[in-house]
């Protein structure tokens, strides 16, 4: 049995959307589970409309959401153009190709006629046996598609694709100035990649029977196709940039972790009974074509923000460490971590927590310290005072609770008048932690700070 060969082909006019993201992942789990190769091609043969910044932007992306490619270097279409142009010499030489000289102009007024008598526009095939003398024209090379019979492939989703060749006209393979068509290079860079599945989007379904043309043109194997459903907004449209079509990178400046990105892609047209968590292993292990639906999948950003909930929970200390550049000794880190990690959506919001801890306070919430006593204040330097070991939570709880109980008061007041000291605000982390976390001295100053500017 031939080894699967799989690949993401992007091209560099826009940035990589989620959409294709999702498409280079299943592309990615197909391979891996079949023990395969995951190749990375750019299509970056429209040189008017290319982007350096876009394809760096695709690099990054892998990068970031650990979807390693097997090819030792990226290939770039545009450095193949040699590798095309003796493909497109094969098809003129064999009579399977040909000039075509009809201007942009007859081409249009063709289609105008065509349109007027309700017909379907498309080229006629004038120049297809040609042998008369060329017009002074920069010519196109077309292909010879079949007059009669049909193009016919198996699609894993969509089941047996028929297509009448009277559907279909001579289209282009190389443009007056020389170089290819997409159709064409799709076709030739797949075959020669030894590429022997394509998952792709629904919308290149109309592309499949041209570029198996090309490929029985020149004798080459035809992969296996499985086009996959487009993912919608909640009203059933293609998905707009306030959707969350969004350039890929930029759910990481908003704070999600790529595996949670690829973990929620992945529910949009895989399922696997009721389970939603996967890791990246798992995706892997579990992986199959039979489980992709065959209907649209709809983007609930809902389901992203609690699946990364879950991965930042999921993810090791240290790894947050390095995102977020703290720097603590590694016990309080540890505390700091726990505390905060399980209430963050986003590593934005984890930042904020944190920042909100080690930060030195700036104002007091003045509804909070309106309700705290006078006499409450004036306990919280004795409160810590009592504390005998800082470098354990269990006995700053311990010497807490026994202050409290001596001096006859709620510890509740007493906790809250602590919070407003050292966060400014109701909310956050245990108290017991934030003092483990402080530090003696950072405790002490910020409750001066406190009795001095909110008295």
């Amino acid at each position: 049995m031939a080894m699967i060969v799989t690949r993401f082909a992007p091209s560099p006019t826009g940035y990589l959307h989620i959409g294709g993201l999702r498409t280079a992942l299943f592309n990615f789990l197909y391979a891996k589970k079949n023990k395969g190769k995951f190749l990375l091609r750019i299509e970056d043969t429209d040189f008017n409309r290319n982007s350096i910044e876009a394809t760096e932007a695709i690099i990054k992306t892998f990068d970031w959401v650990g979807l390693n490619y097997d090819n030792d270097e990226v290939i770039y279409q545009s450095k193949r153009l040699e590798i095309y142009k003796k493909y497109i010499d094969i098809l003129l030489e064999k009579n399977l190709a040909y000039y075509c000289y009809m201007t942009k102009e007859e081409l249009d007024s063709l289609r105008e006629q065509q349109k007027k008598e309700g017909k379907t526009a498309k080229y006629d095939n004038r120049y297809r046996d040609f042998t008369g003398i060329p017009p002074k024209v920069q010519p196109v090379v077309r292909i010879k598609a079949p007059l009669d019979g049909s193009i016919e492939f198996i699609d894993k989703l969509k089941g047996k694709i028929v297509i009448n060749a009277k559907e279909m006209d001579d289209f282009i393979i190389a443009r007056s100035d020389g170089t290819p068509t997409y159709n064409f290079v799709v076709a030739i860079d797949d075959a020669l990649m030894g590429v022997t599945d394509i998952i792709r989007g629904d919308d290149h379904l109309t592309n499949t029977p041209k570029q198996i043309l090309v490929y029985k043109a020149l004798d080459f194997k035809i992969p296996n196709f499985c086009h996959i459903p487009m993912i919608l907004n909640k009203e059933g449209k293609k998905l707009s940039k306030r959707d969350g079509a969004l350039n890929v990178m930029e759910y990481k400046e908003m704070g999600y972790l790529g595996e949670s990105l690829l973990n929620f892609l992945l529910r949009l047209g895989f399922s696997y009974g009721d389970k939603e968590v996967f890791s990246m292993q798992e995706m892997i292990d579990l992986f199959t074509l039979d489980n992709l639906s065959s209907s649209p999948s709809i983007y609930n950003e809902s389901k992203l923000l609690w699946l990364n909930n879950l991965h930042i929970k999921n993810t090791q200390n240290e790894k947050l460490e390095k995102m977020l550049n703290i720097n603590l000794e590694s016990s309080k880190k540890e505390v700091l971590l726990k505390e905060t990690k399980e209430r963050a959506n986003t590593l934005i919001e984890l930042k904020d927590m944190i920042d909100s801890i080690l930060k030195k306070v700036e104002s007091y919430d003045e509804k909070m310290n309106a309700k705290i006593d006078k006499e409450i204040k004036e306990m919280l330097i004795p409160a810590i005072d009592s504390i005998n070991n800082f470098d354990s939570i269990e006995n700053i709880s311990h010497c807490l609770h026994n202050f409290v109980e001596d001096k006859n008061i709620k510890i509740g007041k007493l906790f809250s008048a602590l919070r407003c000291a050292l966060l400014g605000k109701s909310g956050g982390i245990g108290i017991n932690e934030l003092i483990f976390i402080l530090g003696k001295d950072e405790v002490k100053n910020r409750i001066n700070t406190f009795l001095n500017k909110a008295n």
